[in-house]
């Protein structure tokens, strides 16, 4: 081990109690941590909104794609779509309670975010200075 570095015993961040077991975590880490779906949690955390005011609250985002994340959320349980008779048809996306519950998790990956970028920054530097031309960012 080189200096400056220490060994830290800890638990896993997540264990299903068997090693390389597969208790169905990955698969909801892979929805809540896709960039589409943290990015409509965000706006829906805010209050109900139809299709049109998600497509433009969330910068970047086609039609099919939102199109596939709010299905995505909805079959996962975390959005419920409401479609009103109108003509043309009006829809509105509303987080459940269960989406509700992931929104502090999101506010406090949010808060480290904030608190830990300038030093991300600046490891990315140092990285980028030592690696040039590499492909990784």
């Amino acid at each position: 081990m080189s200096a400056g570095h220490t060994t830290v015993t800890t638990s896993p961040v997540v264990s299903c109690g068997e090693p390389h077991e597969d208790c169905g975590i990955r698969d909801v880490l892979d929805r809540i941590g896709d960039k589409w779906s943290v990015l409509v949690v965000v706006e829906l955390a805010q209050g109900v909104r139809r299709f049109r005011e998600l497509q433009r609250a969330v910068p970047g985002i086609s039609q099919r794609m939102l199109t596939l994340t709010v299905r995505r959320l909805e079959r996962d349980g975390l959005v419920t779509r409401t479609v009103f008779a109108t003509v043309p048809p009006q829809v509105e996306y509303e987080l459940t309670a269960s989406g509700h519950s992931l929104t502090h998790l999101v506010r406090v990956l949010a808060d480290w975010s904030a608190e830990h970028r300038d030093g991300i920054a600046a490891a990315r530097e140092r990285w980028d200075a030592l690696n040039p031309g590499s492909e990784v960012r």
